[in-house]
């Protein structure tokens, strides 16, 4: 793996904020197949924190149980102090954890302002009997969300496209909004499956930028990508899995001089 410079680097690796999410022990099993064994990460406030590995080392694994999309066999789960359990995708998005997909999953007949509108509504108030009686509250409320919804556009690059529906936009574009999306839950952490996945070299420096923004204006996010290059030049810390263990973690410099890392992605490590 050849050394890239890291824009991390280049800012205080923010090793004495807050534990932001921590989990440790994580085992799961597929059958005759341990999936993951004893792996966990610590991802403190304002990090990016990148999550790597050859293809079947369990990355995707780990970010379904994280998410609640897989139920671990162990493990011990922590979000901003207070213990969660990862037991349902709803139930951590209430807890703070907002993802995306590897597979954009939007709502394509959706406007761009409506999918984010879904999103925000994960943090409304009002209710079903004030949504159907259209109280002065509901109104008021359902005014706040499309107005945050709008900001939201605005903030990823694709105001201009509120109004079109979501499966009519480019796929660089509908990677934003699903961002877009994740961001109007308020996540205390963002978590993003592969955002780069399909993107031309021009959209992935865009992207870059966007993730680069959103760290600075104070979100902690993990990132699962393929794209190592992008990984060692954007996240504080990174943790290398394969074949479900973790067999690395630290700074990318670091990361990506380790002779595990390397035999990993050059010696034929992982499955395929």
């Amino acid at each position: 793996m050849s050394a890239v410079v890291s824009r991390a680097a280049a800012r205080p690796d923010p090793s004495t904020a807050k534990v932001m999410l921590s989990i440790a022990g994580v085992n799961k099993r597929f059958g005759g197949l341990q999936a993951l064994s004893d792996v966990g990460v610590t991802i403190r406030e304002g990090m990016i924190y990148g999550l790597i590995g050859p293809n079947g080392a369990g990355k995707t694994t780990f970010f379904n149980v994280i998410t609640g999309l897989y139920q671990p066999d162990s493990g011990s789960f922590e979000l901003d102090g207070e213990p969660y359990s990862p037991s349902a995708p709803h139930e951590v998005a209430k807890a703070g954890i907002a993802r995306t997909f590897q597979n954009i999953r939007l709502f394509g007949e959706m406007t761009a302002i409506e999918n984010v509108m879904v999103g925000r509504h994960v943090r409304t108030h009002a209710g079903v009997i004030g949504a159907v009686l259209r109280t002065a509250g509901a109104k008021r409320e359902e005014h706040a969300i499309r107005e945050r919804a709008m900001e939201l556009l605005h903030y990823v690059g694709v105001a201009k496209y509120a109004d079109f529906r979501a499966r009519t936009l480019s796929y660089g574009d509908q990677r934003r909004l699903e961002i877009a999306r994740a961001l109007a839950t308020d996540p205390k952490l963002l978590a993003l499956d592969e955002p780069a996945a399909g993107m031309n070299a021009t959209e992935k420096l865009s992207l870059r930028d966007l993730l680069d923004n959103i760290r600075s204006d104070g979100k902690t996010i993990l990132l699962i990508e393929h794209d190592v290059k992008l990984v060692m030049g954007l996240c504080n810390r990174v943790t290398v899995l394969d074949y479900g263990k973790p067999i690395a973690e630290g700074v990318p410099a670091d990361v990506q001089r380790n002779p595990a890392v390397i035999e990993a992605y050059l010696g034929g490590g992982g499955t395929h």
